[in-house]
């Protein structure tokens, strides 16, 4: 809620950082006085209306600004049930934001890490551990970034020549929103329903403002593949359930149809990028009754075109584990083994997961647990940990 009322205020008042100020300060009001008083019947509402006071109290201690105070005053919209129930307008307002986030005066590095803090309304710390750089340089960018919107005099307009122009570092954001969401870089929880559901949302909008873009299509549908599992995913303790060991039966057969489709027509109508390959690999997974039916064969040639056109560490861990999956673990290790001489990703936990599920697949037991226990040790998700432990602790049974 809080990126849709932070889009309103952007729109009829400008000022990227004082709205966002008065957002938070609603927010905490609301905090306090929603337990106690109960919850309005327009939250977004009472939301708008506070902050929009908060804003205009502020202005009104710089003399300055009376003349600007004044003007705004006006526009208050009143709370009530039917200004919360514009939904066409609040998806405007968050696509306008988004798109303002995405602005070309900033870097795209700026451009993703100001919209998952205006938009996906991670923290400062997730936003870092998603860049794997360190919080206090994150919050350095954000501010700048900021800053720089402010000089620019950019405004919260939807213009036609925009989404071509900035698309690139919407669809980056919204993926890594969407992966902050489905797997969380930290906390007790894997992950957060309300955050994929935001992404899949604001790319579904995306998606209806550019229906032929084939990259549009393909993130929607790896969107749609990878959330179909997410019931499967943690049993009723909240422990994590790898994809090997999911009960498939309880993934989602629309949102795979829906997704499969997309892939298959953006594959077929249009330039061939990351996005619908990574989707591609996604319906492959989706498409397997049972994991011992999963053409890893398959898996490893789209990993092989996508390391080709978008070459990355990462790319290069995936493709590592579906090389073990067809020529055998040292295979896999054998392609990890150049991915260490990445400092970006050498600490990544997920580095030593693999190294230690490649291990396991050999019969290394011992060299597999001390892989295991280092991934648990750097991860800072709890469910993962505790997985991670878990596996350390079944290879030291079979030593």
């Amino acid at each position: 809620m809080a990126p849709q009322v932070l889009g309103t205020l952007i729109r009829r008042y400008g000022s990227f950082d004082e709205c966002e100020d008065a957002v938070q300060e609603a927010l905490l009001a609301a905090a306090v006085q929603w337990p106690v008083e109960g919850v309005p019947a327009s939250p977004r509402s009472w939301l708008v209306t506070v902050a929009a006071r908060r804003l205009i109290d502020q202005w009104r201690s710089d003399e300055a600004r009376r003349n600007r105070e004044i003007t705004a005053a006006g526009d208050i919209p009143a709370a009530s049930p039917a200004a919360d129930h514009g939904d066409v307008a609040c998806r405007d307002d968050t696509l306008s934001l988004l798109f303002l986030c995405c602005h070309p005066v900033l870097s795209e590095t700026s451009q993703i890490a100001l919209t998952l803090r205006a938009v996906g309304g991670l923290t400062t710390a997730q936003i870092a551990r998603a860049f794997l750089v360190p919080e206090p340089t994150m919050a350095q960018r954000i501010t700048r970034a900021k800053r720089r919107l402010k000089a620019s005099g950019a405004r919260l307009t939807l213009e036609a020549q925009q989404p071509a122009e900035r698309l690139p570092a919407v669809l980056h954001v919204l993926y890594l929103i969407f992966n902050e969401g489905y797997t969380a870089s930290s906390g007790p929880s894997l992950g957060d329903s309300e955050l994929t559901g935001e992404a899949i949302r604001l790319t579904r909008v995306v998606h209806a403002l550019l229906p032929d873009d084939g990259e549009v299509a393909g993130l929607l549908a790896l969107m749609l593949l990878t959330d179909a599992r997410h019931a499967a995913r943690t049993s009723r303790d909240g422990a994590l359930i790898p994809l090997a060991e999911q009960d498939r039966g309880m993934w989602d057969p629309e949102a795979i149809r829906h997704g499969t489709e997309l892939v298959t027509r953006a594959l077929a109508t249009a330039p061939i990028g990351p996005y619908q390959l990574e989707a591609a690999i996604a319906a492959v997974h989706d498409e397997a009754a049972r994991a011992q039916d999963t053409d890893w064969r398959q898996i490893l040639a789209l990993y092989r075109v996508l390391e080709r056109i978008k070459p990355s560490s990462v790319v290069r861990l995936n493709l590592a584990v579906a090389a073990a999956m067809v020529h055998g673990p040292m295979a896999g290790l054998d392609l990890l083994s150049s991915v260490d001489a990445d400092g970006r990703i050498a600490g990544y936990h997920r580095v030593a997961a693999v190294r230690g599920h490649l291990l396991e697949m050999a019969g290394e037991h011992d060299a597999a647990r001390a892989s295991y226990l280092l991934a648990a040790r750097r991860t800072t998700s709890l469910p993962e940990q505790r997985y991670l432990e878990s596996r350390a602790a079944r290879c030291h049974a079979r030593s």
